[in-house]
């Protein structure tokens, strides 16, 4: 009734009109939407949909959660399965660039070091120290997948795609962050057990007492040699293996998120990738396997070692072993990003919550 008194007095008559006429103009300029959306209620809800939301809601985290996990699980399956298979060519590429000119030089090429090892202990002698890489191939492959698709998680756009930057920065992340974790010590224990193959009388008789004897006399920081060129040789390597396989299948699928790339051509994407992280970066492996032979005493630091191979063996010294070393990365590669979007496309179907 107070309402009606008002408005017989005309107190509120002016101020009730130019309501209505504002409310008028506006509503005429509605978008169709909301038209659309007038036409069906009478009141107009503009948080009906969470636009924010769209691609992290529950129905996204079937595909898209739990990257890391599933990244961890399915990398260490794959560096169990890859390294059983090549192996044989990390070993020829390991006794090779551990070869040195002159008098101490022992084999002449890819053959005879092949030659001599099959010769002197048999096929089972290109398989020295492959207990070393199998304790230590699958948490290095655990810990480089399980950073890359937690990094990719957090640097990927609204369209869950990569930028270039991103592709780089993320692969160079996963190399670092197998360097510290499992690399280094792996890397370095597998080059002693082998370099200690070479001398006439061999001193370990296994993976645990050769272990023991090097942190023995050298302590922990005995496996852990070279892990500046370490961190350099993986960061790098994963940096340009990641960036060429993503922007391949990127290349393949026209940024196309549903679209999937066969496995073989996942395979022959990976050996492509692989082959360019060993012509960018065999020096830096060369030098880190001086580092963690058993001769690093005579290096001051990888600047030191870098320096007296480049004295005393030449500029060609630091690309010794790139031929191996390109046949094993390749299929290294070409087979570990094959096996690993395999598993990661299982896992994206079985285990959808994780």
């Amino acid at each position: 009734m107070e309402v009606f008194r008002i408005m017989r007095n005309g107190s509120m008559n002016q101020s009730f009109i130019k309501f209505l006429q504002i409310n008028s103009i506006f509503s005429q300029h509605r978008s169709p939407l909301q038209h659309d959306m007038s036409s069906r209620t009478n009141c107009y809800n503009p948080f009906q949909q969470r636009y924010w939301m769209a691609d992290r809601g529950a129905a996204a985290a079937a595909s898209g959660g739990g990257g890391g996990l599933k990244g961890i699980i399915a990398g260490g399956i794959t560096g169990g399965i890859e390294i059983c298979i090549t192996y044989p060519t990390e070993y020829v590429k390991t006794q090779l660039q551990l070869d040195e000119k002159g008098t101490q030089k022992k084999y002449k090429g890819i053959v005879d070091c092949v030659r001599q090892t099959v010769s002197q202990r048999g096929v089972v002698g290109l398989y020295r120290g492959l207990s070393v890489l199998i304790y230590g191939s699958i948490p290095k492959s655990a810990a480089r997948f399980g950073a890359f698709e937690s990094l990719k998680n957090v640097m990927k756009n609204e369209q869950g795609q990569l930028n270039s930057s991103a592709k780089l920065l993320s692969g160079l992340g996963a190399g670092v962050c197998e360097a510290v974790f499992a690399v280094t010590p792996m890397e370095t224990i597998k080059v002693k057990f082998i370099n200690d193959q070479r001398s006439p009388n061999p001193r370990y008789k296994g993976f645990v007492h050769g272990v023991g004897c090097i942190i023995k006399a050298e302590g922990i920081g005995g496996i852990y040699k070279g892990l500046t060129p370490t961190i350099l040789k993986q960061g790098s390597n994963q940096a340009i293996r990641f960036y060429v396989l993503l922007s391949l299948k990127d290349l393949y699928t026209g940024n196309n998120n549903n679209k999937s790339v066969p496995k073989p051509l996942v395979g022959i994407f990976g050996a492509i990738a692989g082959a360019a992280s060993v012509f960018c970066n065999t020096p830096l492996d060369v030098v880190k396997t001086r580092m963690q032979g058993l001769e690093a005493s005579k290096y001051l630091n990888t600047f030191d070692c870098a320096v007296k191979i480049l004295k005393k063996e030449g500029l060609s010294a630091f690309y010794k072993g790139t031929v191996p070393r390109l046949g094993r990365v390749c299929l290294d590669v070409g087979i570990t990003f094959m096996i690993y979007d395999s598993f990661m496309d299982l896992f994206n179907k079985v285990f959808t919550k994780i």
